[in-house]
């Protein structure tokens, strides 16, 4: 029988912007740590997820955020602070008024940076969840197609 997948019995719905300007992708990091992510974050109660994915982008990087089609979706399984988590990532393509590539945007939240990078290094920068650092770059050229992945599906 495998391994329970949650301490806690509770899946995170989150909601993931995919900001690109010429050729770059905008990703963030806590301070600190190694790996990176798409900017957003959880979805409340009663709240749909494209509105989630413009209210984290006001909070995160004081932007209004434009958020288009749906990209694809990813769920994600690691281990925090000795807790399993089990979350489920909602992409959506997003533009934001007033973002440049040419400078990495000041961010709102103490704990978090955010940074510019081309998309060919997505790898090299530790983009979580894995799935992402391959099916970025397949959307990116073909937009007309959704993805799924699953960090639990090897």
């Amino acid at each position: 029988m495998p391994p329970a997948l949650l301490d806690t019995g509770e899946i995170e719905i989150l909601a993931r912007a995919v900001i690109v300007i010429r050729g770059r992708v905008l990703l963030a990091h806590s301070k600190g740590a190694r790996n990176t992510f798409l900017p957003g974050g959880h979805i409340e109660r009663g709240e749909s997820a494209r509105a989630a994915l413009a209210r984290e982008l006001t909070e995160e990087l004081g932007v209004r955020a434009r958020i288009g089609s749906f990209v694809g979706a990813v769920e994600h399984g690691f281990t925090q602070k000795g807790r399993r988590v089990h979350e489920v990532n909602l992409l959506f393509d997003a533009a934001a008024p007033g973002l440049g590539a040419s400078r990495n945007p000041v961010s709102r939240e103490s704990h978090v940076e955010f940074f510019w990078c081309p998309i060919a290094k997505l790898g090299a920068r530790k983009l979580e969840p894995a799935p992402l650092r391959r099916l970025l770059p397949q959307w990116l050229n073909d937009k007309s197609r959704s993805a799924w992945a699953s960090t639990f599906e090897r």
